[in-house]
């Protein structure tokens, strides 16, 4: 239910001098590609041509899918390949080797997958999570931390696999090993809760096979969640927790799990975990990398001794948790607002106190460096493009819109722009259509940042509100918390409130009004059209609709509970709350048009679902797509293009304009797949 992910870099990390990191190619077929700058004054390179596609399938939407190590021989890299989900090694700088498998392949059920890679050249392995299906069906699966030779000795014999770990959780994340190498921690947790509910710190020995022994909780567990754990160069331990209701950094005591605030504050230090995404990370000195803030986070840099946090400066409000570090140089993943993602190098090296400096540009006039005393940042990496004119690009305003029984309701607005048109109204000077999108997880956030998704709509006159209903994160554990079986009701009902809201500020056309979501998002889209009358049409992107087929092994294990914490124990006497909730059971009363993309092969949420559905609404107009080779979320550009301009041709179609130059959508109530 976590997809709508951004299209942006992810996953650094450096080996040496090096920077590397993972970046999406729409334009490939939408693989997943390893990039590598060599130094700081270099360009980034392409270590793999397509169609090798660096990507894990653990929990479906995957972790951290390649390591690197030198050795005498150079540098390696452990990665895996998303088409058959095997690690392979791969020597980037010996002329004439390509990568060679050390993992087999399982006929069972969804086979072998492994993300978290760590190499230890010292026993000559690497070190991952592995995920095993046991069976045919999605919740037949063990997790485990195991080890894997990198002399290929197990890549046709699962045998030569060394399990490290018991498989007595059904979750686990990858496994941080101490600075004297004698023992690790790592984050575990169990049906039928999610990380962000539960996730326990665990510590255990490390033998000299690599094994983890005398394995116990320090940390966290039901109630007390732990987002991130690392070791400093000391050998101390930090953990993210949310104790405060705020996801504040802890310093750990690893033999008695005593916990400490070194810097408090009402703002998240983290978030909510999933495999292998790090907000912090701990610098050779003893500060911290950090990201903090309400909502959007940015960089500092924390130095727990004198309880001084220094935000580097520049235009970055987003920041993606793929922060890296080496010594004293901290790579991350950020956009300002009105730049994109970016990968960024900033230089923490004895920065002192000043004021913030001015960009300095490169010979095109694109901002470089931010400095505000000696700490500088860089771009380094997935430089900023825009293929259009900065004229028709929204100029996106924060909001925070009363929603019900007083709550907030924080939103992002982008009002219509173009340059011919430029008073964020339509045409004839009318309130101007718009669409209100519910971002997907739901424990997701909306990022205020360019998106040129956003940008299609409102360059045509469409405003767009994304709405960060209760239950994001980014606003401490009571916002969060507001979505707490609440799921198609508060939701829902803080949507509805900022639709409400733009209609009597005279900002948007009561008749000319969506709402839209993929995922989580697509599922309060389709129960906004079940459950109020404020929309006159949904675009719904591979939704979730059937809920009592998900809390009945219809989607795949890692969520296979989280209806749980959402809507309800699944028990008989949550039976009639499911069935209210499922917008699968209640098609019938959906009275205006809706629009439903989905991919064919989406393990998250099946098209078994949108097919009963579209069967249940076909009185209404309405049109299907179904996208071949595509999972949960679009990552091929010619279906990104298919689906927006199906998208729009829709909305021309029900608020009553002819958008130019895009394929008429059949719009019919006839319900066949198109």
């Amino acid at each position: 239910m976590t997809a709508g992910q951004i299209a942006a870099p992810s996953y650094l990390g450096f080996q040496g001098e090096e920077l590397w990191w993972i970046e999406p190619r729409p334009q490939e077929d939408g693989r997943s590609a390893l990039m590598r700058r060599r130094r700081p004054d270099a360009d980034a390179e392409t270590v793999l041509p397509g169609p090798w596609n660096i990507r894990s399938r653990v929990i479906e939407y995957g972790g951290r899918p390649w390591a690197t190590a030198a050795d005498d021989l150079g540098v390696l890299v452990v990665f895996v390949n998303f088409p058959d989900q095997r690690l392979y090694l791969y020597r980037p700088d010996t002329e004439g080797a390509g990568p060679q498998p050390l993992t087999p392949v399982s006929p069972v059920g969804g086979g072998l997958r492994w993300a978290e890679p760590e190499v230890d050249l010292a026993r000559g392995a690497v070190r991952c999570v592995l995920e095993e299906f046991t069976g045919e069906g999605p919740s037949d699966v063990r997790r485990l931390i195991a080890q894997v030779p990198l002399d290929g000795s197990a890549a046709e014999d699962r045998g030569a696999v060394r399990e490290l770990s018991d498989d007595r959780h059904r979750f686990v994340s990858g496994a941080r090993v101490s600075p004297d190498g004698s023992r690790a921690v790592w984050l575990a947790w169990d049906h039928p809760h999610m990380p962000w509910d539960a996730a326990e710190l665990k510590i255990a020995e490390v033998g000299d096979d690599g094994r983890l022994h005398h394995a116990r909780a320090l940390l966290g567990g039901p109630g007390d969640p732990v987002a991130q754990a690392e070791w400093a160069v000391d050998g101390t331990l930090l953990a993210a927790c949310e104790r405060t209701g705020w996801w504040n950094l802890h310093r750990v005591d690893p033999e008695t799990g005593a916990a400490r605030i070194p810097h408090r504050a009402a703002e998240e230090f983290a978030g909510s975990q999933r495999l292998g995404l790090r907000w912090f990370a701990p610098l050779a000195d003893g500060r911290i990398a950090v990201l903090h803030g309400r909502g959007a986070q940015r960089l500092a840099v924390l130095d727990p001794a004198a309880d001084d946090l220094v935000d580097v400066p520049g235009d970055r409000t987003e920041w993606l948790p793929h922060l890296a570090v080496s010594g004293t140089r901290i790579a991350g993943v950020a956009a300002g607002r009105e730049t994109s993602y970016e990968v960024v190098e900033v230089d923490a090296g004895a920065h002192a106190a000043g004021t913030v400096g001015q960009p300095t540009t490169d010979t095109t006039g694109h901002p470089t460096t931010h400095t505000a005393g000696r700490l500088t940042l860089r771009v380094a990496g997935h430089r900023h493009q825009v293929p259009v004119d900065a004229s028709y690009l929204p100029e996106p305003i924060a909001r925070v819109f009363n929603g019900p029984d007083g709550q907030e309701v924080h939103a992002h607005l982008y009002a219509p722009r173009h340059p011919d048109h430029t008073t964020g109204r339509s045409p004839d000077d009318g309130p101007a259509p718009y669409v209100v999108w519910a971002h997907g997880g739901p424990s997701l956030r909306a990022p205020l940042s360019p998106n040129l998704e956003i940008a299609y709509f409102t360059s045509r006159g469409i405003g767009v509100a994304d709405v960060n209903y209760g239950g994001t994160p980014g606003y401490g554990r009571e916002y969060r918390e507001r979505l707490r079986e609440q799921w198609g009701v508060v939701d829902v009902a803080d949507c509805a409130a900022v639709a409400r809201e733009l209609i009597d500020e005279g900002v948007a056309d009561r008749d000319r009004l969506a709402i839209r979501g993929g995922s989580a998002g697509g599922f309060t889209a389709a129960a906004s059209l079940i459950t109020t009358d404020v929309y006159a049409c949904a675009t719904m992107l591979y939704p979730v609709l059937d809920l009592e087929a998900v809390a009945t092994g219809g989607s795949h294990d890692f969520e296979s509970h989280h209806l749980e914490s959402l809507i309800g124990p699944n028990s008989a006497d949550a039976a009639a709350r499911y069935r209210d909730r499922s917008p699968a059971a209640h098609p019938q009363n959906i009275k205006v048009p809706f629009l439903l993309l989905q991919g064919a092969d989406d393990p998250v949420s099946p098209p078994a679902q949108s097919r009963a559905f579209l069967a249940g609404a076909s009185a209404v107009p309405h049109a299907y797509r179904l996208f071949e080779g595509e999972g949960h979320g679009f990552r091929r550009r010619d279906t990104m293009v298919a689906a927006l301009e199906a998208e729009l041709s829709f909305y021309g179609q029900v608020f009553g304009f002819t958008p130019p130059d895009v394929p008429v959508l059949d719009l019919s109530s006839a319900g066949r797949p198109r």
